[in-house]
């Protein structure tokens, strides 16, 4: 954790500035600036409209009763997105543009399934021994023998008859 905070802290911070200290060598102080504030400015109406959308598709995928995952993760690379090109910087920037095109967020998202799924793959193939005796075995079902038959009639029937009285 700390890796990760001395980087977020100290080392992007010392390569924006020596990447903007390069770009006003070459285009001006007043230019670098306008550069930054226009990036800024672009970079939030980006992400206020792919944010909107993803929000909208979130909404249609739940209404039609289905798991929005990559929609999720596209509204969080939007998200991370809006958080970089808020962030003056260059580098920032470049990759807040890079989070907001679609087809990079198909990559990383497909990346991100693989790398989940080798990890899950490795810790159940680890965990083997411990779960091998259940794997013929459904943990949901019981066996048929376990209850007579006027208890089967019962569960399956979903049809639940009672009455009641609202009392104001």
């Amino acid at each position: 954790m700390f890796r990760i905070l001395f980087v977020l802290f100290i080392v992007i911070p010392i390569i924006e500035i020596a990447l903007l200290i390069q770009v006003s060598d070459v285009i001006g102080g007043f230019a670098t600036i306008a550069l930054v504030v226009l990036t800024a400015v672009i970079g939030a109406k980006l992400v206020k409209k792919q944010g909107l959308s993803a929000f909208t598709n979130v909404q249609g995928q739940m209404a039609q009763g289905q798991m929005p995952a990559s929609e999720l993760f596209s509204g969080l690379c939007v998200i991370i997105a809006g958080v970089l090109l808020m962030t003056p910087g260059i580098m920032t920037d470049a990759i807040g543009f890079m989070l907001l095109t679609p087809a990079i967020r198909v990559h990383l998202a497909n990346a991100l399934v693989k790398q989940i799924g080798a990890q899950m793959h490795a810790k159940m193939s680890a965990q083997q021994g411990g779960f091998a005796h259940h794997a013929q075995q459904n943990p949901f079902e019981r066996p048929q023998s376990q209850f007579d038959k006027t208890e089967s009639v019962q569960e399956q029937s979903s049809t639940i008859e009672g009455e009641y009285q609202r009392k104001d």
